[in-house]
């Protein structure tokens, strides 16, 4: 891991020192699973499950926070049998899907999400025309029940595409009352007033969190980034992980540590988790 700063190394060790009391968050697509062209096929990193639950006994807990949907996260991640042995060991895991909208817990056992809101079904509706007179009928128009997401990373050119597509679908989200979420080759459109950075200070308030880290990769994940600064400016230790690539690096400037993608998340957790144990030893 790379620390940006002095003052990132110190953040580090203040919060090890309050690792029983810190929520760990991470998202999901580029923090817990590697980038792929089929959202589909984005499966959790083979040694993430292993090293979460080995993290969950040195922390309050642990919470996944995504743009997917709950139940989608938990299959493609093993997410339930994972949470099965993390409260095995008194501790809890939480799936936050749809940037906070549903939640699922490694207690209740249930993903609680609200309705539809009818400007989904209606910009679901619409969007594929857009796509077409866009010449880009290829784009993977994906329904994610309270959200909508146009893929275009299996486009020949998918940067191109993205950058055609951007504006188009950004009128007609204002024309449902909708907002955009722009990612990695993929525009997200949703319902407003609820994102990751609300799930984050949700969160740290329920379980009454003396620490706060989260590990993210893209633009989705700038709300959760600055929840967590507002945390640490009212005084609460914090952390604030990059998972880097090539292809977007839009967290490297407010980020305390940076590293190289999922493996390198997982390799900043298995330190956290040693160093946690190691001052309670």
């Amino acid at each position: 891991m790379e620390f940006t700063s002095p003052e990132a190394e110190q953040r580090y060790a203040a919060l090890v020192r309050e690792s029983a009391d810190t929520i760990v968050g991470l998202d999901f697509d580029g923090t817990l699973s590697p980038i792929v062209a089929d959202p589909t096929e984005a499966h959790i990193h083979p040694e993430a499950g292993e090293v979460l639950v080995a993290l969950s006994a040195q922390v309050r807990a642990i919470a996944v926070i995504t743009g997917r949907p709950a139940r989608q996260a938990l299959a493609l991640g093993g997410l339930d049998v994972v949470g099965d042995t993390i409260g095995d060991l008194g501790r809890e895991l939480f799936v936050y899907g749809q940037y906070g909208n549903e939640r699922w817990s490694s207690t209740d056992r249930r993903v609680i999400s609200p309705r539809p809101p009818a400007g989904v079904a209606a910009f679901l509706r619409d969007v594929h025309g857009v796509v077409r007179r866009a010449g880009l009928g290829e784009a993977y128009v994906e329904e994610k029940g309270l959200a909508v997401a146009v893929h275009t990373r299996r486009l020949d050119e998918p940067e191109e595409a993205y950058d055609r597509l951007l504006p188009l679908i950004a009128d007609l989200a204002h024309h449902h009352d909708l907002v955009v979420e722009p990612g990695r080759n993929v525009i997200e459109v949703r319902a407003p007033g609820m994102d990751k950075g609300e799930a984050v200070l949700k969160l740290t308030g329920d379980l009454a969190a003396r620490g706060f880290m989260f590990a993210g990769d893209d633009l989705g994940d700038i709300e959760a980034f600055r929840a967590v600064l507002k945390l640490r400016a009212q005084g609460m230790a914090t952390l604030l992980v990059c998972s880097a690539s090539a292809e977007q690096g839009a967290l490297i400037d407010l980020a305390d540590v940076v590293v190289d993608g999922p493996g390198g998340v997982l390799e900043l957790l298995t330190q956290f988790t040693e160093d946690a144990a190691s001052i309670r030893a």
